[in-house]
């Protein structure tokens, strides 16, 4: 995926937790050592981006991260959304000087470019229409917030057109399109009693604030509706990738499945699925049920049989009510028995763990048999770094069977 040229726009996405932001950096990462101009977006506003790059501080503007990609002939930069300064940016490209000014100064704009629902889902729509447009990077990797909100910025043109077409707008928009001394007659008369009411109910001022606000943005409102439509299209286009990634753990993969049926009813090209952390052994052969058996025969004192995976009580048995009190392994110093009880008690955690991820992503995997996966085995620490960033794309990209240390597909 990540070596064909044809791939401009990877977006990750998935719940809170489960490694998306590392997902996101580790893939640009890797591009661009490997030749590709890349530039990652986060919508996340955690600084884990901005630490693990090396990078002090993210913002509206990429920021190239230093000694990444030379030798191959790529770039990795990285930038943060910053919804307000996109809006501002906005306004600044589409209207005249005199109207820009008017807006950036209007209450109702500032509180709205700040905060208003849906606004930061409308403006990465915007943003990464014009990272598309200017065309300075071959590959764009977008890290979305981390919840199931993560894809409302797909329903940005919908709730963007439901809103220009509402009454209200319309209504407030109608002083500035009717032209002429008697329309504005008539229009008053409606308009007062409108206004009257909705005074009262908002205030003065802030109802003059909205009117005034969207008189200003009038012109400007077809081309917000005209961009968000090109981006979502190009979001459906066979340049874009969409990543979902989620942990092995059962909340975390019902998230991933919602995120893949909801990519798949908005027909948005789904790459397949990144499991993150996923732990493995490499003493499959013993099983947890084996170990905890070696290690009780240990604790009491009884030998372990390793012939044909059975183990064997020293002495009378143990159902027999005249079995003597037993005694330390011979030959087997406390010490050294106690330590090894204890590592095979460890081992047989771990293949339990082994085996409830295993079964949690066959649950997935059966309602989502044609939605790949990559599998990438958890990491001794946290990634905090860019060798940290290499170390899990690597096993990304690596190829292998699944045996949780390494994927089960590459996107190299």
């Amino acid at each position: 995926m990540l070596d064909d040229p044809a791939t401009r726009i990877v977006v990750c996405c998935g719940a809170g937790g489960v490694g998306k932001t590392t997902t996101a950096a580790a893939l640009g990462l890797r591009a661009a050592e490997r030749g590709r101009r890349v530039v990652v977006l986060t919508i996340d506003p955690a600084r884990r981006l901005a630490q693990s790059m090396g990078i002090e501080e993210l913002d509206n503007v990429p920021r190239r991260v230093a000694g990444v990609g030379a030798d191959a002939g790529g770039e990795l930069h990285a930038m943060m959304l910053d919804m307000k300064r996109t809006f501002d940016e906005i306004v600044e490209a589409h209207a005249d000087a005199e109207r820009a000014r008017a807006i950036l100064a209007n209450p109702f704009y500032q509180s709205l470019s700040a905060g208003f629902a849906g606004t930061q889902e409308y403006m990465a729509m915007e943003k990464l229409g014009q990272l598309r447009a200017r065309d300075e990077w071959d590959l764009i990797v977008v890290d979305t917030p981390p919840s199931r909100s993560a894809l409302d910025f797909l329903d940005a043109p919908r709730r963007l057109g439901s809103f220009l077409d509402g009454k209200l707008i319309k209504a407030l928009m109608a002083p500035a399109r009717v032209g002429g001394r008697a329309g504005m007659k008539f229009l008053n008369v409606g308009m007062s009693m409108m206004t009257g009411t909705l005074g009262k109910l908002l205030g003065g001022q802030l109802l003059r604030d909205v009117q005034t606000f969207v008189a200003a943005m009038d012109t400007m409102f077809g081309g917000f509706r005209t961009r968000a439509d090109a981006t979502y299209r190009l979001l459906q286009a066979p340049g874009t990738a969409f990543l979902v990634v989620a942990a092995p753990e059962r909340d975390a993969l019902r998230e991933a499945a919602y995120f893949v049926e909801r990519l798949a009813a908005d027909d948005m090209p789904l790459e397949g699925l990144v499991l993150n952390r996923v732990h493995g052994s490499a003493a499959t052969r013993l099983s947890a049920e084996r170990a905890l058996a070696a290690a009780e025969n240990l604790d009491g004192g009884r030998i372990v049989d390793q012939g044909g995976g059975q183990t064997r009580l020293g002495g009378p048995t143990a159902t027999s009510p005249e079995a003597p009190t037993p005694e330390p392994t011979p030959g087997v110093p406390p010490a050294v028995a106690e330590l090894t009880s204890g590592l095979l008690r460890l081992h047989a955690e771990r293949m339990q763990v082994v085996a409830r991820e295993q079964l949690t992503r066959d649950r997935f995997t059966s309602l989502h048999p044609d939605v790949p996966v990559a599998e990438v085995a958890a990491l001794p620490g946290d990634v905090h770094d860019l060798a940290g960033l290499r170390a899990v794309g690597d096993r990304l990209a690596a190829e292998g069977p699944a045996s949780g240390d390494t994927p089960v597909d590459t996107v190299t």
